[in-house]
């Protein structure tokens, strides 16, 4: 058998890693973007509005954002099988990644609507603040299982090595919500002046056409044969296999748990820093949102080695998978350190853009370097990341990361907020918990555990 590395070589391999990166970099970056022009439209409505949705939009996101295993297990599973000539199992484990998406995103959205009530006034606190955001969740709340209709489309088509189709599916959604948001937000071209319910409408639309496409495009490639790796394919029934779905699941739970972790994480960060006084905070946003920004370029680049590694452990190709694991790794941390150094560079400079508050800019300092520090390690953490993703090994990541989380950040988050260490106790608690991430992907990666090859995953 042909190794795929030595495939990968033949065609480019930083070509195919360019690729896979740079498609999943515009999805990854799309909703972001869009929820910041979200954010201005209501802006303008007035402070109750705006406050109605960063409510909403915080409920919102907690539901439907930890499921990405229907993005990143289906990506493994679907890659395994892509890389051993099978790619009618591949596409099969699309179809049964969107009937479990379709299946849990039901039971959520029910769940919202019965609940958005108390959860609203659980966050809000005011109850002006909470009957708007219930208002905006229970029709936001609609698009739940579109969402994870989408996650679980992205996964499969990465796996079947068609980046540009999720891209092209997600920029024609949010491309009509931004279209479609001013113009129900505000009443314009004759619409009915909905204001910030109008945005929720916006977001289902695009949420509702971006399901769409990525539906068409699964029972397109289930039902029209074609000729890949594996020669003539028949049809791909389009019927539940609950064998399939539960492996899913199964790979879906430790990721979900990892996930868990990081969650547990970033908000007790916020919580202490919130104790810490409205300077501490807010430059503990500023740097967050930077850390956010320079996870979501790096992630690419995991992508692209979950997805890659995938293929080649699937085609029986250990030492093309390790090949790929290294090149990623190497990309990535150098473009990272490239991000560090323009960080310090831009210190004196940057956080004028976000705030021109000479408490918090000084209170700023000290994250900053921290986050300076921080960013070639996670370009290390990321890439082997993506490379485990994609031999499944998602049971060591999830065990990996919460006990980085028990052993490196939990200590020291609480031992600031008890003595008031402040930032800099906060951010040694964040630089400890990826050290140590670092430590232990770094340490399987030199070893052979997860190099299991063939098209089981997980």
């Amino acid at each position: 058998m042909t190794g795929a590395v030595g495939e990968l070589e033949s065609s480019g391999l930083g070509r195919r890693i360019i690729g896979q990166a740079l498609p999943a970099l515009g999805v990854l970056a799309a909703e972001p973007l869009y929820l910041l022009f979200d954010t201005a439209v209501v802006g303008r409505l007035g402070a109750l509005p705006l406050a109605g949705l960063a409510v909403g939009g915080l409920i919102f996101a907690t539901v439907s954002t930890q499921l990405t295993f229907l993005s990143y297990g289906t990506t493994s599973r679907s890659a395994r099988r892509y890389g051993a000539g099978d790619g009618r199992g591949a596409v099969e484990e699309g179809v049964q990644a969107t009937w479990l998406a379709l299946a849990v995103g039901g039971v959520l959205l029910t769940l919202v609507q019965i609940f958005a009530g108390p959860l609203s006034r659980a966050v809000a606190g005011r109850p002006e603040i909470a009957g708007a955001a219930e208002s905006w969740l229970r029709v936001a709340s609609f698009g739940i299982p579109l969402i994870l209709l989408t996650m679980a489309g992205n996964g499969w088509l990465r796996g079947v090595q068609r980046p540009r189709s999720p891209l092209v599916f997600v920029l024609a959604g949010l491309g009509l919500s931004a279209l479609v948001c001013p113009v129900l937000v505000y009443g314009l071209l004759g619409a009915p002046r909905l204001g910030l319910v109008g945005s929720a409408w916006a977001n289902l639309a695009g949420q509702v056409v971006s399901g769409l496409l990525f539906l068409a495009a699964l029972v397109r490639s289930a039902t029209a044969p074609s000729r890949g790796r594996d020669g003539p394919r028949e049809w791909v029934a389009l019927r539940l296999r609950p064998s399939i779905v539960r492996a899913q699941l199964v790979l879906g739970r430790d990721l979900i748990v990892r996930s868990l972790s990081f969650q547990v994480c970033f908000v007790s960060a916020g919580m202490v820093a919130a104790r810490a006084g409205a300077q501490f905070v807010g430059a503990h946003q500023i740097a967050m949102q930077l850390w956010n920004f320079v996870a979501l370029v790096l992630d690419s680049l995991a992508i692209a080695a979950q997805t890659l590694v995938g293929a080649a452990l699937g085609a029986g190709d250990r030492a093309g998978a390790r090949g790929l694991g290294r090149r990623v790794t190497v990309w990535s941390t150098g473009f990272a350190v490239v991000i560090a150094v323009f960080l310090a560079a831009v210190s004196g400079v940057l956080p004028y853009a976000f705030t021109g508050d000479r408490a918090v800019l000084d209170a700023l300092r000290v994250p900053w370097w921290f986050l300076v520090f921080m960013v070639p390690v996670a370009g290390v953490v990321f890439a082997l990341d993506g490379v485990l993703l994609g031999a499944a090994d998602a049971a060591f990541l999830r065990t990996a990361t919460m006990a980085s989380a028990l052993v490196g950040f939990l200590p020291l988050i609480w031992l600031s907020y008890a003595f008031g260490w402040g930032l800099a106790g906060i951010w040694s608690g964040l630089a400890a918990f990826m050290v140590l991430r670092c430590v232990t992907v770094g340490a399987r990666f030199r070893g052979s555990a997860w190099e299991r090859i063939g098209t089981a995953a997980g």
